[in-house]
């Protein structure tokens, strides 16, 4: 069954979240997977054990507790984010399995434009030099999962100096911009989604739903 990939450009954080919650509670056997493809405006999000005490100083930036796994985050402009809701019984995943295709997939982007990249076992994520490049958060309900990964592709880095991202204080933080890739959200989705597709196992031929999926002006 050929996943459905969705471009939901910029949106509001919880009502996106929520919509997750509502797909993942209704969905059934026969539902397709789909992959939503998106920005948020900025917001910090905690997991649901995280300590507050990581967010530093919020400001102006609102702070929503999630039911997502890991510590605090930042979403913003110039910030991929793609949010897999895929019936891990249908492809037979497990939790492991799952994180390690979504960071499989992230390093191979990076490979394809020159940077060496990996994962550490004990934080989630990609890592390019030591500082972090992209984030995952999942929350596994009914067999599925929701939440899933932010790729930092050209951002305003400032806000991550606010909090201990993931719960690290010093944590080194960059984007695709400083590591001398240039892309737009939709170019890195684009790039990013087949290899999603692959390393999850989902069958179907994506390219043309993505054509048709994200506007060239996104």
């Amino acid at each position: 069954m050929t996943p459905i990939v969705r471009w939901l450009g910029c949106v509001e954080y919880e009502p996106t979240w929520r919509a997750m919650q509502r797909f993942t509670e209704e969905r059934s056997a026969d539902t397709a997977d789909e992959l939503w493809c998106l920005s948020h405006p900025p917001v910090f999000t905690l997991g649901m054990n995280a300590d507050p005490a990581h967010v530093l100083t919020a400001g102006d930036i609102p702070v929503i507790q999630t039911d997502r796994g890991g510590q605090v985050t930042y979403h913003g402009p110039g910030q991929l984010v793609i949010y897999p809701l895929i019936d891990l019984r249908r492809i037979g995943f497990g939790i492991r399995d799952l994180v390690s295709a979504l960071e499989s997939a992230l390093i191979a982007v990076l490979a394809a434009h020159g940077q060496t990249a990996v994962a550490r076992r004990d934080a989630p994520g990609v890592y390019v030099a030591g500082a972090k490049v992209a984030s995952i958060g999942l929350r596994i309900r009914r067999g599925a999962c929701y939440h899933g990964l932010a790729l930092n592709v050209s951002m305003d880095l400032a806000p991550f100096m606010r909090i201990n991202p993931c719960g690290d204080a010093g944590l080194l933080i960059t984007d695709l911009t400083r590591l001398g890739i240039k892309m737009s959200v939709a170019d890195a989705a684009r790039a990013l989604v087949p290899l999603l597709c692959q390393a999850l196992t989902l069958p179907g031929e994506i390219h043309a739903q993505l054509a048709g999926a994200i506007p060239n002006d996104a």
